[in-house]
């Protein structure tokens, strides 16, 4: 038998440990589970493998991403495929970052603290809104984290109202956090491809916590924020607007456009696609929310000798307060890859992030026009960013597979969530080039026939 560095211990080792806590064999472990819930047979799950057999099905997996990570990715729905400046990595890696832990003593985290509170400041900046906390777990983490705060904060209130053009993983997110606090979530339809504005109206009332769109939405358009702001204005309902933090660099502000809440995911600065996630989210909102915010606020303040310096100012967690008066009792935060979108941010600059943005609207409209020569029909009525709809001639997985064939990672199959069939969601950064564009949908159309 093949020594297991992962697995150490011996039959001998495990006997020992059931002698010093007075139990007979392993079974007797689980003695307080009832026999009729307790499997009896073998699951269906693979064979153990040796250290050695492992390590060679893993190389053999690898190898057949190797391929993919090589082609060019038209595929966005929440996780895209931008270009992350080499510096990012240089400093990260750094021991000081990379090993670093919740920094509850400012006296030797005066380096981290000091990247969080920056990168706040740049969310902030982003963002419009009054101030912003040093991380979540992800965007959908940070979408379903504002309900709860909305829930909380409008009295007497049951429901929550989603946009169906918000991403579909944020909406379960949202869902199952409401199952736990006890409001219900409702969604409210879509006019083409935007929020109906006058379905929203009809579902507005005196109970409504919140209203949640996304910026750009899910199908890469551009929602009326004032609009639907326009409509609440006579409820005390939040609204919570989840925004793509590259595309702030083109739009307005959504604090500027009456958002009480903003967050979303920092993933297209600085943070690899890394098969989906988790990512890190930010959260971001107007100062009277300021003490119901999850997560901890670094803040900024002066030593005993009139210095510069940095501390968490608010730590609202069931790890630093009273479990009752937490607002979330979620334990990770995405401290490493905040300084990663921070460090991507800075060496981008404002010119930088500007120009980034507009390459994502200018390739992406170039595909969009591409595909409408090609006789492929467009289905965003409005202005879009950097990913659009276009309905096929057949099943998107179908197409998929043969674009895959010719060298391409193709879009993201959205059939069930606009609600028609073969609708695939495509995707062009600023990472793609003109021969990539122009290729991709050449290959499209040849699939599409074919």
């Amino acid at each position: 038998m093949v020594k297991r560095r992962y697995l150490p211990h011996t039959d001998e080792d495990r006997q020992a440990m059931l002698q010093t806590i007075g139990e007979e064999s392993i079974e007797g472990l689980f003695s307080d589970i009832p026999e009729e819930v307790r499997t009896k047979h073998e699951m269906n799950i693979p064979k153990a493998l040796s250290e050695v057999e492992l390590l060679d099905h893993m190389r053999q997996l690898a190898h057949r991403n190797v391929n993919a990570t090589q082609m060019p990715y038209f595929i966005g729905a929440g996780t895209y495929d931008h270009y992350i400046p080499s510096i990012v990595s240089q400093i990260i890696m750094r021991q000081e970052f990379l090993t670093a832990y919740v920094p509850y003593q400012p006296e030797v985290s005066q380096g981290e603290l000091q990247a969080l509170f920056e990168w706040q400041s740049l969310i902030c900046e982003l963002t419009g809104m009054d101030v912003a906390n040093s991380g979540m777990y992800d965007g959908y983490n940070a979408v379903a984290e504002a309900c709860n705060l909305a829930f909380g904060a409008v009295k007497k209130s049951t429901r929550v109202l989603i946009s169906k053009a918000l991403n579909p993983q944020a909406s379960e997110t949202i869902r199952t956090y409401g199952f736990g606090k006890g409001y219900k979530v409702e969604s409210i339809d879509l006019k083409d491809d935007i929020t109906d504005v006058d379905d929203l109206k009809e579902k507005m009332g005196k109970d409504v916590a919140a209203v949640v769109v996304q910026y750009p939405n899910f199908f890469g358009s551009i929602e009326d924020i004032r609009s639907i702001k326009e409509v609440m204005a006579e409820s005390k309902a939040l609204l919570i607007v989840s925004a793509n933090p590259l595309a702030l660099a083109k739009l307005e502000q959504p604090g500027k456009l009456g958002a009480d809440i903003t967050v979303g995911d920092v993933q297209a600065f600085g943070i690899p696609m890394a098969f989906g996630g988790p990512h890190c989210g930010y959260f971001a909102a107007n100062k009277k929310y300021m003490r119901k915010m999850p997560s901890r606020i670094v803040g900024q303040t002066s030593d005993a000798e009139g210095k510069r310096g940095f501390v968490m100012a608010l730590a609202t967690r069931e790890q630093h307060i009273r479990r009752e008066k937490a607002t979330s009792n979620y334990s990770s935060n995405q401290a490493l890859f905040a300084l990663a979108s921070a460090i991507a941010m800075n060496a981008l600059g404002k010119k930088g992030i500007v120009e980034m943005a507009q390459r994502n609207i200018n390739h992406s409209h170039y595909l969009a026009h591409l595909l409408k020569e090609k006789g492929f029909k467009i289905l965003n009525s409005s202005p879009f960013f950097n990913e659009f709809l276009v309905q096929l001639p057949k099943d998107p997985k179908e197409i998929n597979e043969a674009l895959l064939q010719k060298g391409f990672v193709g879009g993201f199959d959205a059939s069930d969530v606009y609600g028609k069939k073969d609708v695939m969601l495509l995707c062009a950064t600023e990472k793609r080039s003109k021969g990539e564009i122009e290729a991709f949908a050449s290959a499209l159309m040849e699939v599409s026939k074919s």
